[in-house]
């Protein structure tokens, strides 16, 4: 295990990726070594596939992530000098069928934003649910928001993103609104006497977790009436749909989603395209054979 946890520091500390990132290659590796034991750095290209077909009760993506992972793994090996050649060079990936993101509808968006404000809590979630989609920040980012990240003057807010890269994103004037509501009338009461420098605060008066964001949009969607499997990764897939179709330039999308590269923003492309072409489909009187 001594090489898997030089790499898993190397990603850690030099990557910088995620916690959740870590743990899915740590997962992937422990399988591995699982199977060859101190061999692992002495296996071979015909050892390393016996190795794959074990994992044919897996489902392609999985084994797709096993190869990228263990290949990944190698390279780092041959590039620290501790064996010469990486056996999963010539390992093919399976195809995957091209699996396009969530989305909701702008209605569906309208319905779920309708919160009835009673409370504190309501205000809250009102606030929270206001800024992702005005944003499409990460669950990770919108948690971790602290007093300092944002200017309300300035409608904008300074995000940490994917390998401690900052960015500047734009905030709308509703958001901005429910912020300062939040924040003036009502945080306060949640904290009650405590501090915290975080922004968005849980019935515990610490940060709101991942965990606890998620029962939130759960409630918020069982109101709306909103059927579909909804994570705040879906208002994210939202906000950037909603942007492209409007005509939002491809590149500004991908500044504000904090993608390192423009094939990631792409697959909003083809949602759009396919939404096009289906309203296309379901409304021109001639686009089907009587």
């Amino acid at each position: 295990m001594i090489y898997i946890n030089k790499y898993l520091d190397y990603l850690k500390y030099e990557r910088k990726l995620s916690n959740n990132t870590i743990l899915s290659y740590e997962n992937d590796l422990k399988d591995l070594y699982s199977f060859f034991k101190e061999d692992i750095i002495k296996i071979s290209y015909k050892d390393l596939i016996k190795y794959i077909n074990t994992l044919s009760n897996l489902n392609p993506r999985s084994i797709a992530h096993h190869i990228t992972v263990i290949n990944s793994f190698y390279s780092f090996l041959v590039l620290n000098e501790d064996i010469k050649i990486n056996p999963a060079e010539n390992v093919s990936v399976p195809k995957l069928p091209k699996k396009l993101p969530e989305f909701l509808t702008v209605d569906e968006i309208n319905k779920l934003l309708d919160i009835e404000l009673t409370d504190e809590y309501s205000y809250r979630n009102k606030a929270m649910l206001e800024t992702l989609y005005a944003t499409g920040l990460r669950i990770s980012e919108l948690i971790n928001l602290r007093f300092s990240n944002i200017d309300l003057n300035n409608n904008i807010i300074r995000v940490m993103g994917k390998g401690s890269k900052e960015r500047m994103v734009p905030l709308n004037d509703i958001a901005t609104k429910y912020l300062i509501l939040y924040i003036n009338e009502f945080r306060g009461k949640i904290l009650k006497l405590k501090q915290s420098e975080y922004l968005f605060i849980s019935n515990a008066k610490k940060p709101i977790t991942r965990q606890g964001f998620f029962k939130i949009l759960k409630k918020e969607c069982q109101r709306a009436g909103i059927k579909k499997q909804v994570s705040p990764h879906v208002l994210r897939h939202s906000f950037a749909t909603h942007l492209l179709a409007n005509g939002a330039d491809l590149r500004v999308i991908q500044e504000l989603l904090g993608h390192s590269s423009i094939v990631t923003t792409e697959i909003y492309t083809h949602v759009v395209n396919d939404k096009i072409k289906k309203d296309y489909d379901d409304t021109h009187p001639r686009s089907h054979i009587q």
